[in-house]
């Protein structure tokens, strides 16, 4: 049974991707809900659950009208506490979110976009899925909302970039580090073959945009992902505690990053591609 948080989560979600309208065609889902698009349960015991919605919007990309700010208001929404997040029924929050290398503002976490203002959060970790990224129809938990909707998805590989950056950066403030985080990891490893997973990883090295924070990313699942007594591992054992024996995860996520990292080019493809949104 899917837990209600996360039928609410979905919920409010569409909402949001309702109200964005036109910019929907612009809009990568990244965050948990995405993860859980690619891994299902991805066979453990933690079902997959998240009480929130993550959008990545690409600045230069986006139309002038609506303004969002208008088309969130509008739609019910109102601004949260932290920069991007919007709250929608049940104070449900989505995240509008620039990646790190396309944004600017004044603010640490704030982003300005032009036209758009300043409502949105400034997040590293996240140009991979600007690059790597599909169409998908996403639908309602709840089989008595009939909505669906196109959005791109950030494909395994970005999204694998993104938790594991945040994990790294967290990492010097263990207060902020989450268990679900590693689990999320381990949901993506076990969702995609190795060398699936690291053929993307390659072209993503490759491409401008990109290769910064997924080498950053590479080089912290190094660092933080190939010891069972690490990071990485640790912090999905602690997700599972209670359901799985700690050790048999920790050595579950060591033996796919490993899995990873040797079917990884040293220097990533040649060709450059780019899969998404920039295509």
């Amino acid at each position: 049974m899917t837990p209600p948080e996360y039928v609410k989560a979905r919920a409010v979600l569409l909402d949001a991707l309702d109200a964005l309208g036109p910019h929907r065609e612009v809009v990568v889902l990244v965050g948990a809900q995405a993860v859980y698009l690619h891994s299902g349960s991805a066979d453990l015991a933690t079902a997959p659950t998240t009480t929130d919605a993550d959008l990545l919007l690409t600045p230069g990309l986006l139309a002038h009208e609506p303004l969002i700010e208008s088309a969130m208001t509008g739609a019910g929404f109102v601004r949260g506490e932290q920069p991007g997040t919007w709250l929608g029924r049940g104070r449900v929050a989505v995240d509008l979110m620039v990646p790190e290398a396309l944004s600017s503002g004044r603010g640490r976490r704030s982003a300005e976009v032009p036209v758009h203002g300043n409502f949105f959060r400034r997040t590293e970790g996240l140009e991979a899925a600007i690059v790597d990224n599909d169409l998908r129809h996403i639908g309602a938990l709840d089989d008595r909302d009939p909505r669906v909707f196109p959005v791109r998805v950030a494909g395994p590989a970005a999204l694998l970039v993104s938790k594991v950056v945040k994990i790294s950066e967290r990492a010097q403030n263990p207060k902020r580090l989450k268990p679900k985080d590693g689990l999320d990891v381990l949901r993506l490893l076990r969702a995609v073959e190795p060398g699936d997973l690291a053929a993307t990883l390659g072209r993503l090295l490759a491409n401008e945009l990109a290769a910064g924070v997924t080498r950053k990313a590479v080089d912290a699942l190094r660092e933080l992902g190939t010891d069972p007594d690490r990071l990485v591992p640790s912090l999905a054992a602690q997700a599972e505690a209670g359901f799985e024996d700690p050790e048999v995860i920790k050595a579950s996520v060591v033996a796919l990053v490993e899995e990873v990292l040797d079917s990884l080019e040293p220097d990533g493809l040649a060709d450059g591609q780019v899969i998404g949104l920039l295509r």
